[in-house]
């Protein structure tokens, strides 16, 4: 097949550029966080959340979203504990590093670990959304000193990150096209929240604003590159999840189309001291979907291990 010719190419890129989003200046963009909700941590600044008191409760929120994921969720939670839900690296309004190694499941990691020193919190339970969920069974098989229960909500696996990155990635030039005349446009935003939900009714202009704003941040090239590709260095191996003995709660939508209710019942019967919820008429979001019942999901099962002898 013979290749367009070159002046095509060139035309077809430069209408692609001119369609391309601009990022928003860092500075600008944290600019009307509350205050109190950055902090410096290894020489970057991090986003995070925090209300409430008591036993800490850390809440891990999906890719492509932010903390602003559970902002429906906390007020009730924070009535009893104290809550603390960071922006991971790459999303939301933490500052986005360059190199590729912090975008990986251990990078994550590394990251929450480092607020929980910060903030003084030496051991709290997990709730992971989606593939904040696979970051927290990574962190309760790693690191089990550090985590006293499970939350899992429509979570992915926690190789998941891993398994979609592709070489095509590391092209910059092509990956930054992508994502500013694709990527971070509010059309292709608003197609991911209506395919996530039950009801696309729920999917208002409103929440494609909260969800996209935090995206398109400087240095969301270097974040999509570090997510999606590859990394160098020796692939570390997978979590062994009969192996996490923490308590778990398995929360699940019926009607996730993204990730299916089967996954959930697997892995509420692969991990040794887990239950499950599946909520009716519900999508892969149930922090927006059914945040009442969720918010009630968490408290009951956290308030039953109270007085549970730690191990």
């Amino acid at each position: 097949m013979r290749r367009p010719p070159r002046h095509l190419l060139l035309a077809l890129a430069s209408s692609l550029l001119v369609g391309c989003v601009s990022l928003t200046p860092y500075e600008e963009a944290v600019r009307k966080l509350p205050a109190g909700e950055l902090r410096e941590i290894g020489g970057r600044r991090v986003r995070a959340v925090e209300r409430g008191a008591g036993e800490p409760l850390v809440l891990l929120h999906g890719f492509g979203a932010s903390a602003a994921s559970w902002r429906l969720v906390i007020p009730e939670l924070a009535r009893h504990r104290r809550v603390v839900a960071p922006d991971l690296h790459g999303f939301g309004y933490t500052e986005r590093p360059r190199e590729r190694a912090a975008y990986t499941l251990e990078g994550q990691a590394a990251l929450v670990l480092a607020l929980l020193d910060h903030l003084g919190i030496a051991r709290a339970d997990l709730a992971g959304h989606s593939y904040g969920g696979g970051l927290a069974l990574h962190l309760a098989a790693r690191h089990p000193e550090r985590v006293r229960s499970l939350v899992l909500v429509d979570t992915t696996r926690p190789e998941y990150g891993r398994a979609r990155r592709s070489r095509l990635a590391s092209f910059r030039p092509l990956t930054s096209l992508f994502a500013r005349a694709f990527l971070l446009r509010p059309g292709t935003v608003r197609r991911a929240l209506v395919r996530s939900v039950a009801d696309p009714a729920r999917v208002t202009d409103e929440l494609v604003r909260l969800y996209l704003e935090p995206l398109g941040v400087e240095g969301a090239i270097d974040a999509y590159v570090g997510l999606t590709a590859p990394t160098p260095g020796p692939v570390p191996p997978p979590v062994d999840l009969a192996a996490i003995g923490q308590p778990a709660l398995v929360v699940w939508g019926e009607e996730d189309r993204l990730i299916a209710v089967r996954w959930g019942r697997e892995l509420a019967r692969t991990l040794p001291r887990a239950e499950l919820v599946v909520f009716p008429e519900t999508g892969h979001l149930p922090p927006e979907e059914r945040p009442a019942e969720l918010a009630a999901a968490i408290e009951g099962f956290l308030s039953r291990l109270a007085g549970e002898p730690a191990g």
